[in-house]
């Protein structure tokens, strides 16, 4: 048993309990008089075929001297929202009652998100949409180098002005739909469908997909994401291993509750991903199996963020070598208070290595390994101050590309 303070902003995001043989969970309010307005009201969510949650369906609001209290089970997911207040605090006793583990469904694996290789597009397109600073070889001898010493860097005004301002125009302009990316225990943001992307939002993804742009990165990174690309010894591959994706430099911590339960944080990991080329009967689809492994491949996706969204580290958190790349549109104005910031953490520990706060026209590029996880801070309510400058913007849009060697 223990006692939670929430404090204004403050959140508990979508969870289900299960942990070392809790059965029954409960919550004594201890609030003053509150309504459905300040927030904080504890969230109760239904799931889907595969007992993964969808959203809320029953909302109880914080009463003082009620006690609440439900089983602990595989579909007993549920949030605290986020308190709206700042004149009142949210003050409640919670805790489980313990028992045997009753027997429980196997884990539900989402499936891999899918990759591709580069779409062949030559560096013409580098000329059109991209800063001439970064197109300079010396430059990008000296971004390597930096690049290679703290495994991430800032690349600002990385996009012609002319083209960054055409990108922001047709995102503000609307016409894009957007679908919701859950579950919401794992994730809550907007994704673009790219079949209904104007051109020049299409033309951008194109770009950040083109093998002229694969072979940018290697040029960037030192690494080999291109056939062209430079190595110093191909056979290091495995002793990757050893290389760390972390800094310790900008980290910002966002505010969480004086909670025993984890916020949006450091949380359980599970078991990190393992690649093996595998072994078969025949010597030539061995080989096969290698080359495709070995070739470079990404994914990419055009995101939407705005009051409510996050991602989170879960219990099946896989992490594996790669770089992401993000490129944020429409921050002006940004505060990190707000939340939206990709925070990168050390596999289960609570040490923050890195954090990349929204930036206009920003290129973010972070290389990771198996020891590395990520999530996207929680945008609290704060974020709304944006439209009292903007009253037209709801939140940002990032590009969001991870890319394999």
């Amino acid at each position: 048993m223990s006692c939670a303070k929430y404090q204004f902003t403050d959140a508990l995001l979508c969870h289900d309990d299960e942990l070392e043989g809790r059965r029954i969970a409960f919550i004594l309010y201890l609030v003053p008089p509150w309504d459905r307005s300040l927030g904080g009201t504890l969230d109760l969510y239904s799931v889907d075929e595969h007992l993964q949650p969808k959203q809320p369906v029953k909302s109880l609001v914080p009463s003082w001297n009620t006690l609440v209290f439900f089983e602990v089970s595989p579909v007993s997911f549920h949030q605290v929202s986020e308190v709206l207040t700042e004149e009142k605090s949210r003050l409640s006793l919670s805790g489980w009652f313990h028992g045997p583990s009753p027997p429980r469904p196997p884990t539900y694996l989402e499936p891999p998100l899918p990759r591709s290789p580069h779409i062949p597009r030559d560096h013409e397109i580098l000329y059109e949409w991209i800063n001439p600073t970064y197109l300079d070889m010396d430059y990008q001898v000296q971004i390597q180098e930096e690049f290679e010493e703290r495994s991430e860097i800032l690349l600002k005004e990385f996009l012609k002005p002319e083209k960054f301002a055409q990108v922001c125009e047709a995102l503000e302009k609307g016409g894009v739909e957007w679908s919701s990316r859950g579950p919401p225990n794992k994730r809550l943001y907007e994704q673009a469908e790219e079949s209904t992307l104007p051109g020049v939002l299409r033309d951008c993804m194109e770009l950040l997909h083109s093998e002229a742009f694969f072979l940018l990165l290697s040029n960037f990174t030192g690494l080999k994401l291109h056939f062209l690309a430079p190595s110093d010894d191909d056979e290091v591959a495995d002793g990757k291993e050893g290389e760390v994706a972390s800094t310790a430099a900008g980290t910002e911590e966002g505010a969480s509750p004086s909670s025993s339960e984890p916020e949006n944080g450091p949380g359980p990991t599970g078991n990190t991903s393992q690649q093996s080329d595998g072994q078969t009967d025949s010597a030539a689809e061995g080989i096969d199996a290698k080359n495709e492994l070995n070739v470079p491949m990404c994914h990419g996706e055009l995101r939407h963020w705005q009051t409510g969204h996050y991602t989170l580290i879960h219990d099946n958190s896989q992490a594996e070598f790669a770089l992401d790349l993000l490129l944020y549109c429409g921050c002006e104005g940004w505060e990190p208070e707000y939340g939206g910031f990709t925070s990168y953490i050390a596999k289960e520990e609570d040490e923050e290595l890195l954090t990349v706060n929204p930036e206009n026209n920003s290129l973010a590029l972070v290389y990771r390994d198996r020891e590395t996880l990520k999530f996207v801070k929680h945008i609290n309510h704060r974020g709304l101050e944006q439209k009292k400058t903007f009253p037209y913007r709801t939140g940002f849009w990032d590009f969001c590309f991870v890319y394999y060697e």
